[in-house]
């Protein structure tokens, strides 16, 4: 997301200065082109030389060098970035910002750059609750700047509170998000993810080895797109993508039901969730007692929730299925997109390596209404997932002409 991409992070001083170095390497292994500009107090934290031999280019520091100027202006280094990070962004930083003070090297690249600007907070918890902070943060904001909340917990100055620099993840999340376009705005999407479980004892269940990725990645490409996205999820250990509406389900009677009942208000549904064909037709109340003979267990059929969408789908709505199948991959898919009313239909082959259940990749085939068939190569299931956006994408835009 982040490759060919010009990034300029802003270190100003602080302790967390520290965590910006891992913060260069992170950009520059996604494929980024980084250049660092510090602050004089930056300095005193760490060196310059630091952050040059992490991002490969020269580091700014004085605004009136002239290697730095007979290299680049410091006009020509604000419109140099698609994107600028600040991180850490000290109160003394967000103070100078929100008065439009621009007497160093940064703050002038700040104050003449076009680029989006993300703000990444980092100081003591008084200096961050104190009512001028706040006052400057709103104003930041009100001025276009994005802001990335520091986190919570123990702090430098052994005090506890909100201060801490916000997880790397969470900062490199949130520059892909700055620099991806909103191809989705204004859209509502519904997804669903995950296994269900079926049980038929308090400890005991009947499941399937999902683990949610592809729903989760389908949710997060959707939010970095704008979209207003809720996901439906099964039982899994994934954390719910920046952005994201989430409502845990454990059942397929239970998914079925949040399903319908937000499906009216989506402008597309993908159905990415491994839902149990069936269940057990009667649970114990108590755990059933390991015995020397075996056990029978009834099952009866699951409602089919991609069934029951295709039924009542309005028009404009685009519905989406998945087919995870161990043989006759095609026909397998092709039948349920025609039984299911689906706009198309993604069908990945279990058998295959990398491809399926638990992994970080798919392998996929998307088949058309139209009959038409695109094989994916191997891929992320981020790139999965991008994949099926631009097709749905490509189906609103139909729908609009």
């Amino acid at each position: 997301m982040l490759k060919a991409k010009s990034i300029l992070l802003g270190v100003s001083g602080g302790i967390a200065v520290y965590k910006s170095a891992e913060l260069v390497r992170l950009l520059v292994k996604e494929g980024a082109s980084v250049h660092v500009v510090m602050t004089a107090n930056a300095q005193q934290f760490v060196t310059p030389m630091t952050f040059q031999v992490l991002s490969n280019n020269v580091v700014g520091t004085d605004l009136f060098s002239m290697e730095s100027e007979s290299r680049i202006s410091h006009i020509q280094k604000a419109r140099l970035p698609d994107l600028i990070v600040l991180a850490p962004a000290t109160a003394n930083l967000m103070a100078k910002m929100a008065a439009g003070i621009a007497d160093d090297y940064l703050t002038t690249i700040l104050l003449a750059t076009t680029a989006p600007v993300l703000v990444c907070p980092a100081m003591n918890v008084k200096m961050w609750e104190h009512p001028a902070t706040q006052r400057n943060l709103r104003t930041l904001v009100e001025l276009g700047y994005r802001i990335q909340p520091p986190a919570v917990g123990a702090l430098a100055c052994q005090e506890e509170g909100a201060g801490r620099l916000a997880e790397l993840g969470d900062i490199m999340e949130g520059s892909i998000r700055l620099l991806t376009p909103p191809s989705l705005a204004g859209k509502t999407v519904l997804i669903s993810a995950g296994p269900t479980w079926e049980p038929f004892d308090p400890v005991r269940f009947l499941s399937n080895p999902s683990s949610g990725k592809m729903g989760y990645a389908l949710a997060k490409i959707a939010s970095r797109r704008s979209a207003r996205v809720h996901l439906v999820s099964g039982p899994c250990c994934l954390e719910a993508p920046a952005g994201v509406e989430r409502t845990c389900v454990t059942s397929a009677l239970e998914m079925r039901d949040a399903i319908l009942r937000l499906s009216p208000d989506a402008d597309a549904v993908v159905m990415a969730a491994a839902v149990s064909d069936y269940r057990p037709s009667e649970r114990a109340i108590q755990k059933i007692k390991k015995a020397q003979q075996g056990l029978s267990v009834l099952f009866e059929p699951n409602p089919d929730i991609l069934a029951a969408l295709g039924e009542v789908k309005p028009p404009a709505q685009v519905l989406v299925g998945f087919a995870a199948e161990t043989e006759n991959l095609l026909a397998n898919a092709r039948k349920k997109l025609g039984q299911k009313n689906l706009d198309f239909i993604v069908a990945n082959d279990l058998t295959r390596k990398g491809s399926g259940f638990a992994c970080d990749t798919n392998e996929v085939k998307i088949i058309e209404r139209s009959g038409a068939v695109s094989d994916l190569v191997p891929m992320t299931k981020e790139e999965v997932a991008s994949e099926i956006w631009n097709r749905v994408e490509q189906l609103f835009t139909g729908a609009k002409d």
